[in-house]
């Protein structure tokens, strides 16, 4: 018998990346919130890889750290071990990644949402959403028959819904690691005319550590000089010991054992039916998609100080238990692995992205929004960004202001969130650098001087932190007019220093600046060259040099941001009836009314709407507002 159980602002569904997120957002913005688990042991748990960040998914912690969220502090707090990739290349590339004590990440950011104020947590799975006559979100209905009126709801369910484990021919109907599934809020959400897709990812086995010969394995240190995710931390603060993780291969007789059982997969079997991320496939789908590669790179890493647990990033399977002993047990340093947790693949129910807003509001549910990877995306750091703009616009929402939306030239979690609304989501979506258009300005260093903006505005950034933003700012700038107007002379002194680096000597006399141009030299390296320098932040110096030395390069990616900027400004009217539209065609008008684009930036990145499309919807919109005047 159903029965009113409570009342709140906000319920959050969900309490993994994504719904911490949401929730401390929704909390922290004044709202009474609550947060609804499958179990209160998997908050924030981390079910298949050990780390955080990454390859352009770094960028995204910090992005979401200028803005105000958490995690980014928390893998400071739990981490392992800390690296900067890419070092050898551009700064656009560069990423910070660090290995997570899973047990520690989430055991802190538990004790975080646990002690937060006007943020409530409930063990219950949730079974259906309510809304009224106008389809607007009034509450919550839990498994034992509760109702919880709430004003706004977050779904961040995750991998949870429907779930269903398989690990070669046997189904488990659970979710990751082991946890309940939550079986009944998708019929709820068909009911309300919510289009579900089913989707699937995997994780490896878990090696006792124990069975390892590390003595054949190649180790892979962290970063001697380390850099936080938060801009709220300092290295000294965070330093410590790290742990060292290793690198091996599979081989010939690996893939041997996997193309000799490849019927047993459930991958190839028909079994599984959920759709996989293409960027992240299984050890049996590399092997059998790439033949001529005779070997594969696998990632041995810690999982935490208190398991002897180990992960072999790279090597996700759903094989027979039988055969990934096999398999894993061809690899050096593996010959005598035991296994403590097999492998194995996931399905899902999930949404597709296109119905919603950018606010990741749903378009036809009023006050419901979604987040992480129910929206059809993959990743812990994806999932996270998601989750924290869908909780800031549910509370904007509520509180009668506009919407946080990031746009492309502003931010990673801008790029995911435009790619998931305004593009068809045929797989889980996984967050590139190649898919940010504008990366040399959005890069992981200057995150801060993006976004912290934009939080302090929405009222998760404290004055005290936008006020040192400011700071940081004015360093920056009086630094490069100060590098402009320093002249370096061809004295002896600077001319036996540029040779001395392989660098051309000057002919005439330049400023500082332009020798940091020059590839070959860099800020730090002309400090006996510059007399007068300032004593400024790591982070400050980083960024003089970065503006300098790019300046062309980020000038010219500056103009295209303008011409972006123009058509993201032309707002498409929520009135317009595209059959109205003369001369666009079939396929762009279909296209059109199925996402429903709140401007012609985002119709134009439509697939099947062409440039001449959104020409034609332009001359339209223009001239029917002229007729309007």
């Amino acid at each position: 018998m159903d029965y009113f159980y409570g009342e709140y602002d906000v319920a959050v569904v969900g309490a993994g990346h994504a719904g911490c997120e949401a929730a401390l957002a929704c909390a922290r913005l004044g709202l009474n919130t609550i947060m609804f688990t499958m179990s209160t042991d998997s908050i924030a748990m981390m079910p298949c890889n050990p780390h955080i960040g990454g390859s352009s998914k770094g960028h995204i912690v910090r992005e979401i750290d200028a803005l105000g969220g958490e995690m980014g502090k928390n893998i400071d707090r739990t981490y392992l071990q800390i690296k900067m990739l890419n070092k050898s290349k551009g700064p656009a590339v560069q990423s910070l990644r660090a290995q997570a004590d899973k047990q520690e990440y989430s055991r802190n950011m538990r004790n975080v949402v646990e002690n937060q104020e006007n943020l409530t947590i409930k063990q219950e799975e949730v079974t259906d959403i309510i809304t009224d006559e106008n389809n607007k979100i009034t509450g919550v209905k839990i498994l034992t028959g509760g109702i919880f009126n709430v004003k706004a709801v977050v779904l961040c369910t995750g991998v949870y819904l429907h779930a269903r484990c398989i690990v070669g021919e046997t189904n488990i109907y659970t979710g990751p690691n082991g946890t309940p599934s939550a079986n009944h809020l998708t019929e709820s959400l068909i009911e309300h005319g919510v289009k579900m897709l089913r989707f699937k990812t995997g994780t490896p086995a878990r090696i006792d550590k124990r069975t390892i010969d590390f003595s054949k394995l190649e180790e892979q240190g962290g970063d001697e000089k380390v850099v936080p995710f938060s801009f709220t931390d300092k290295a000294e603060d965070i330093e410590k010991p790290q742990v060292p993780c290793f690198l091996t291969y599979t081989n010939e007789e690996t893939h041997k054992i996997i193309r000799d059982n490849i019927s047993r997969s459930p991958l190839y079997s028909g079994t599984i039916k959920g759709i996989g991320p293409r960027y992240c496939p299984s050890i049996e789908d590399k092997v059998m998609r790439f033949p001529e590669k005779n070997r594969h790179q696998i990632f041995v890493e810690p999982e935490s100080l208190y398991t002897n647990e180990t992960y072999l990033s790279g090597m996700s399977s759903s094989m027979p238990e039988d055969v990934q002993l096999k398999m894993y047990r061809t690899l050096p340093g593996f010959e005598h692995a035991q296994i403590v947790k097999h492998a194995y693949a996931i399905e899902y129910d999930c949404i597709n992205p296109d119905q919603l807003k950018a606010s990741l509001e749903f378009k036809n549910i009023e006050n419901l929004f979604s987040g992480g990877q129910f929206n059809g995306s993959s990743g812990y750091e994806e999932a996270a960004g998601q989750g924290l703009v869908a909780g800031i616009n549910a509370a904007m929402k509520l509180k009668n202001k506009e919407p946080l939306i990031i746009d492309r030239s502003e931010g990673y979690i801008g790029v995911l969130i435009d790619d998931l609304v305004t593009k068809e989501t045929l797989e889980p979506y996984r967050m590139m650098t190649s898919r940010a258009e504008y990366r040399l300005i959005l890069r992981q260093d200057n995150a801060d001087l993006r976004l912290t903006k934009k939080g302090y505005e929405v009222g998760l950034i404290s004055k005290e932190r936008y006020d040192a933003l400011l700071v940081k700012e004015t360093e920056i700038a009086k630094e490069e007019e100060r590098l402009y107007n320093t002249q370096v002379t061809t004295n002896a002194k600077v001319q036996e220093f540029l040779t001395a680096h392989g660098s051309t000597p000057l002919k005439t006399a330049v400023s500082m600046a332009e020798l940091i141009k020059r590839p070959e030299l860099d800020y730090e390296m002309l400090k006996e060259l510059d007399v007068n320098r300032p004593e400024l932040a790591d982070d400050v110096k980083v960024e003089v040099e970065i503006n300098i030395k790019y300046d062309g390069y980020i000038k010219r990616q500056l103009r295209q941001v303008e011409q972006f900027k123009k058509l993201e400004k032309k707002k498409i009217p929520a009135d317009i009836n595209y059959d109205d539209v003369m001369s666009l065609r079939i396929e762009a008008r279909d296209k059109l009314k199925k996402f429903s684009p709140a401007n012609l930036g985002q119709a134009s990145r439509i697939q099947g709407v062409s440039p001449a499309d959104v020409s034609v919807l332009l001359v339209y919109i223009e001239s029917k507002y002229r007729r309007q005047q």
